[in-house]
């Protein structure tokens, strides 16, 4: 299976490894903690956008705001947390990592590239308008595009790297040593898009991008999310990710998925 479920697997997976890092690829995929944090949550409302009113800026507000205070527990950082409580909240010129762990629906329901990049972009600046905040969620964005539609590792790669100026000639054996936690899109980004690029199937990227040793659950969101348009997801993967979600949160998936993909 292919979709939006690799981003929302890749989030359950690293849930238990956010604050507990790991530098090793060997680790139990679903221990008994495993649970959706805000980067499920996040997806999802994308994705309940993109249903309801793909060019409405006003509809996208709607839903991150009904999902976020949905689940207020799930792991927002503090300058989004603030955001969700504001009547008429305005974007806070974030630099974070949050804007391309949910941008992932964007480009499965985009009838171009450019289509993607529009989206992506729009679904960006509503809280991370600052040119970091834009540029990773349209990295991100682009290499799902790209691999959805049958592009190469290579041609990915040539594409972020000429775009978006990411250095992306690393290795994960490289980048794993002296590698911390970092949220920040141009500390974070680069590495779970390399964290595909190293991978070797869906289930390899995860392991990648948990074993960085960083911000789990975020980079193998992201790296997920480019690994399922490139890789089907396994089966059991995606029964045991999909077992996690909430009953509200299992409908819109489902939702997407019939609608969309």
């Amino acid at each position: 299976m292919k979709g939006i479920v690799g981003a929302i697997a890749g989030d359950i997976i690293g849930s238990t490894r956010e604050h507990y890092a790991i530098k090793t690829k060997d680790f139990e995929l679903f221990p008994s903690r495993s649970t959706f944090t805000d980067d499920t949550v996040m997806t999802l409302a994308i994705a309940q956008w993109l249903c309801e009113d793909r060019t409405s800026k006003e509809v996208l507000i709607k839903n991150l705001k009904y999902f976020g205070n949905r689940y207020i527990n799930a792991g927002y950082g503090g300058s989004f947390y603030q955001w969700l409580g504001q009547e008429s909240p305005e974007a806070y010129g974030s630099w974070a990592n949050g804007s391309a762990m949910r941008v992932s629906p964007c480009a499965w329901v985009a009838e171009s590239l450019e289509d993607a990049q529009k989206l992506a972009e729009l679904s960006a600046i509503v809280t991370h308008n600052h040119p970091e905040g834009v540029k990773c969620a349209l990295a991100t964005n682009d290499a799902i595009y790209l691999a959805h539609i049958g592009a190469s590792k290579d041609e990915i790669k040539e594409h972020v790297e000429v775009r978006y100026g990411y250095d992306l000639s690393r290795t994960v054996d490289e980048i794993r040593p002296n590698y911390s936690f970092d949220v920040s899109c141009a500390g974070s980004v680069p590495e779970s898009i390399i964290c595909f690029l190293d991978g070797n199937d869906f289930e390899d990227t995860i392991r990648n991008a948990v074993s960085l040793g960083g911000d789990a659950d975020t980079q193998a969101a992201i790296a997920g999310s480019i690994a399922s348009a490139y890789w089907d997801v396994p089966q059991e993967i995606v029964r045991e990710s999909l077992l996690r979600l909430d009953e509200f949160l299992l409908g819109v998936y489902i939702n997407f998925e019939e609608k969309f993909l």
